[in-house]
Order: structure tokens, then sequence, then C-alpha cells
């Protein structure tokens, strides 16, 4: 198991260096700045060695000895100037390095999102998603920063020390060495510890970010079933979770870092204890600075072992969204699609969402270019599902969807839905402005395109009534607009990006019936001329669409016209005399 771990951090060390790789040349300055800081700051205890043997320890007072003072006190002002411009420098530096390579590494990881599939969203906790994009990529930065370029300094100052200890007497860098082996061996034993606590700990996290996503999300719902009581214990359980979870955290930083601190005293010790005698009090001074010098790398070690095996679990977590599949794939070589006529045709489609329960069962439709076809029926009869096959959200799991003849599993995805315009029931509106809202980022539509469009569906009455126009803001998912707001505003992008298939899907279920009538005056010029699948709960909404599809338990049970239908008094005329005896009431 050690070794597997071993093994897996190499290889996310590996992925994580080759996003540093384009910062060579920073990195490169980064390095030579440290070596120029970690001889400059072990230089520093050299010079004052050097004057108490030279100049003090013989008890000189005359001109040369002060003048040598003077030398030595100048040569020391000047080593920790450079070594404060250099810090400075290498501060500045190493900063925008990390920076750069986590904006990439970020950059990276919501491209991928981007591509992943909506069934990935329907089972991954949207806060979870957020801690990855947003603490664990801040994890990677103080990678970066603090651990790599650290663990480089680090080795510097080791290795020069060692070696000019080595060079100034062998028995006193001995002595001074001998209690190494202990630093190493419970070094090794806290980086086992930290490893296993420092990913429960990220993963409670994740845990109580989804749960805050989650409970502000659905804050009006919670408020109005009085369940503020409940969601506070259900968060309670979660956060003492993470609060034990950080204290064996706390007690593995309790008991390392008191025992580091005693076996450095403890080396200073043993050097003053057996190196005293025949030494200099200069050369002494010197390795007492050093082993000082010394152990403060390896005493801060344990910090770094702790913030590597942070940043090592997140980068896990990281590169296993990144390596993420989607389910719904790109074709390898996709067909281009020029004029797009709007035929459409299901040929035996069966779905599941899961593989033992389908919610398709052998489905076969054919819509003629500029249709309007309604699918009807009970909820759960797959009426949803049916057009979320059509933009490629999920895949068939057997059969195949046409569009003028194409599978639309050989036409690539962005291409495919540039060509089908979806007005969910559920619609969305970003934070932003009502006219970022209809372009949705496409700077090809115009404004003058963003107004006409919001004309023809006539949502440029209460557009230019607001206060800012078409610049109005928009609040978080369009909390301060009317339903029917949202609703004309979502119509009047559809409108504008001109798809030549449409798919209205339940687009007047939670709206007013007055509302309704303005929306069904929308309608009009909304589909005129286009391939549309409108998806009813209301049967009054679709009387006089070219097509009526009944579904029923996943199955096609009746298709015509609302006239063949009501004629043939099957289960479309009980579903309208159970609606009209509701309107009644």
């Amino acid at each position: 198991m050690t070794d597997l771990k071993e093994r897996r951090d190499r290889q996310v060390l590996a992925r994580l260096l080759r996003y540093a790789r384009p910062q060579w040349k920073a990195a490169t300055g980064c390095v030579l700045l440290l070596g120029l800081i970690s001889v400059l700051d072990l230089l520093q205890p050299w010079l004052i060695s050097h004057g108490i043997d030279v100049y003090l320890r013989a008890g000189s007072d005359g001109p040369d000895a002060q003048s040598g003072l003077l030398r030595l006190g100048g040569l020391l002002v000047v080593a920790l100037a450079v070594s404060w411009l250099a810090s400075y420098t290498y501060a500045q530096l190493l900063q925008a390095v990390g920076q750069r390579i986590v904006y990439h590494i970020r950059r990276d990881l919501f491209s991928r999102l981007q591509r992943l599939d909506v069934r990935f969203f329907d089972e991954t906790p949207s806060g979870r998603l957020v801690t990855q994009v947003t603490s664990d990529t801040e994890a990677l930065n103080r990678l970066y920063t603090d651990v790599l370029v650290g663990f480089l300094r680090d080795a510097v100052v080791l290795v020069v020390a060692v070696a000019w200890m080595l060079a100034t007497d062998v028995r006193l860098a001995a002595i001074s060495l001998c209690l190494m082996p202990v630093i190493v061996i419970l070094s090794s034993v806290f980086r086992a510890k930290i490893r296993s606590a420092r990913r429960l700990e990220r993963a409670q996290m994740s845990r109580i970010n989804a749960f805050l996503a989650e409970h502000m999300g659905g804050m009006r719902e919670t408020q109005l079933f009085v369940r503020e009581e409940a969601a506070c214990k259900s968060f309670a359980v979660e956060n003492d979770t993470y609060l034990e979870v950080s204290r064996v955290q706390l007690k593995n930083w309790a008991v390392f870092r008191p025992v580091l601190d005693f076996v450095a005293a403890l080396s200073i010790a043993v050097l003053l204890w057996y190196g005293g005698v025949g030494s200099s009090p200069g050369v002494l001074f010197f390795f007492v600075a050093l082993v000082r010098q010394m152990y403060e790398p390896l005493m801060a070690l344990a910090e770094k072992v702790s913030t590597l095996q942070t940043a090592l679990t997140s980068s896990e977590r990281l590169f296993a969204l990144m390596d993420t599949a989607p389910a719904v794939a790109e074709p390898e070589a996709p067909h281009q699609l020029m004029r797009v006529r709007g035929e459409v045709e299901f040929r035996h489609v069966w779905f599941a969402y899961d593989e033992a329960d389908w919610v398709l069962r052998d489905v076969s439709l054919r819509v003629r270019p500029g249709q309007t076809v309604a699918v009807v029926g009970h909820t759960g009869a797959g009426k949803s599902s049916l057009v979320n096959l059509l933009t490629r959200f999920y895949d068939v799991g057997q059969g195949e969807i046409l569009l003028d003849g194409i599978n639309i599993k050989q036409i690539g995805l962005h291409d495919l839905r540039r060509k089908v315009g979806v007005v969910p029931q559920d619609l969305f509106l970003f934070a932003g402005d009502i006219t970022a809202n209809i372009r949705l980022g496409d700077e090809s539509i115009s404004m003058e395109r963003v107004v006409e469009a919001s004309r023809q569906v006539d949502a440029a009455p209460f557009i230019q009534a607001l206060p800012g126009g078409f610049g109005e803001p928009v609040a978080e998912r369009g909390a301060t607009l009317s339903m029917g707001q949202r609703q004309l505003i979502s119509f009047a992008r559809a409108l504008a990006f001109d798809p030549p298939i449409l798919v209205l899907d339940e687009a007047t279920a939670s709206i007013d019936s007055e509302t309704e009538a303005v929306i069904q005056a929308a309608l009009e010029p909304l589909t005129k001329g286009r391939t549309t699948f409108v998806i009813a709960h209301r049967l009054s909404t679709i009387q006089h669409a070219d097509l009526i599809v009944v579904l029923h338990n996943g199955q096609v049970r009746e298709s015509g016209t609302h006239e063949e239908l009501m004629a043939r008094q099957g289960l479309y005329y009980g579903l309208w005399q159970m609606q009209m005896a509701e309107r009644n009431e």
C-alpha cells in the first residue's frame, strides 16, 4: 500500500512539474537567487566568527583591530542588504510563477468542466466542484511557492552548510550531524500520519461546501417549510466531523514540532559539551550558528510536509476530475452541418438513466422540417428525456436519432447544439444584465439583433420600461424578475441565436393564465419556420400543433392532430377531459 501511494505521489508530482515547465526561465531565476541568498545567510555567521577569533580573541584594541572590525561590519551590512534585495526579488518572482501556474491549472480545470456531460453534474454536488476549482487550486499555489522551491532552498542550505562544516573542522562536523538520522526517521513517521489525516480533512471540507451550496440554493424552501433548525443540526454534524478530523492534525503537530525542537537543542548541547574543548570561540560560534540554520529547514520540513500532503491530496482530486471522460463523447471525424432543413427522426430509441430502468422504450418518431410537434403524457412518461437526447445531454442506449438523415452521434456537440435551441421550464439567468443574458457572451449577435429578437417575442416593452433598459442588472438566477419576464427573456435568447430546431420544455407550466396568453403570443414568431418540439403540460396550449405525440410508460401510444386524437377517444382524450374538468371546478 505504501509503495502504491508513493508511486501515485510521484505521478502527481510529475504532472504538476509539467505545468511548471513553461515557467522554466523564471524558475531558473528563483533557483539562482536561492543559491545567492543561502550563501549570504551562511556568510553572515562566518564573518562574525572570523571577527571573534581574529580581532576579539587576541584582545587587540589597536587601529588594525578596529579597522578590521569595521571592514567586517561593513561586509556584514552589505551581505544583509544584498540578501534582503535578493529575497525581495525572489519572493516577487516566485509568487508570479506560482500564480501563473495555478492560473493555467484552473483554466484547464474549468475547461474540462465545460466539456463534461449533464449526467456528471447530476451526480456530483456543485459545492464539491467549487472546492476543487478554488480551494484545491490554491493549495497548489502553496505547493509551488512554499514547498517545491522551499525544498530546493533547504537542500542548498544543507549541502552548503555541511560542506562548509567539513572544510572547517571534520570532528565538529561529525558531532553536529550525529542526530541527523533521528530527524529523518521522525519526518518519515510524521509524513505517513499527516497524509491520511489531510485527505480526510479535505474530503470533509468538500462535503461541507456541498452542503452549504445546496442549502443556500434551497433557502426559500428551508424557510417555507420551517426547516431551519433541522438544517442547523445537519450542518452541526458535518461541522463536528470536520472538527474531529482537524484535531487529529493538531495532535500530530503538537507531538512532532516539540520533538524536533528538542532534538535541535540536544544537537547544540552535544556540540558544546564535546566540541567545546580544543575549539576556538569563533569556530564554535560558527558551528552553533550553522547547526541552527541546518535544523531550521528540517523543522520547517514538518510544515512543508503538511503543505505537500495537502497539495498532493488536492492534486489527486483535480487530476481525477481532469481525467474524467465525458459519457457523451465528441465524434472522431464530425460531420459538418451546413444548411439544416430540420428533419428529425427517432429510430427505435431506448434510453435509461441507469442500466436497470428504461425511461424510453422503442420510440420511433419522424418529424418533417418546419413541423410543430407536441409531446404530452403523464409525469414520468419520458417527455423531457426525449428532447434531452436530441441535444445529446445524454446518449441513447439503443437505436439512433437522425438530423437530416445524419446520426447525431456523428455531429460535433457544439455544431449540434447551435442548431437546436432549448427553452427549459427551469430556465437560468446569469448575474449581469439583460443584454448579456440574451447574447450569452456571443459578440457576433449585434445589439440590433438583441432588440429585434426582444421585440418579436414581445419582451421589449417590459425591458425598455426598466430603469436600465437592456442594461438593467440581473440578479443571480434572475431573482428580481417575474417568472413571465424571465420566460420572455429566454424566448428572446432563443430567437437571437436563430436555431433551425427549437425545443420548448414545459415553457408555460409555471406561469399564470394571464401571462400564458402573452407567452403564447410570443411563441408565434419564435416557432415560425422552425421544426419545433413542445413538451406540454397544459393541453390547451398545443391543440394547434401539426403533430401530437402521447407518451405513456416510455412508449409512443398515440400520435396525430388534436382532432384525430380526440376522435379516437384514447389516452389523449382522457387527459383532455381531465384537464377541462379541473379548469371548470
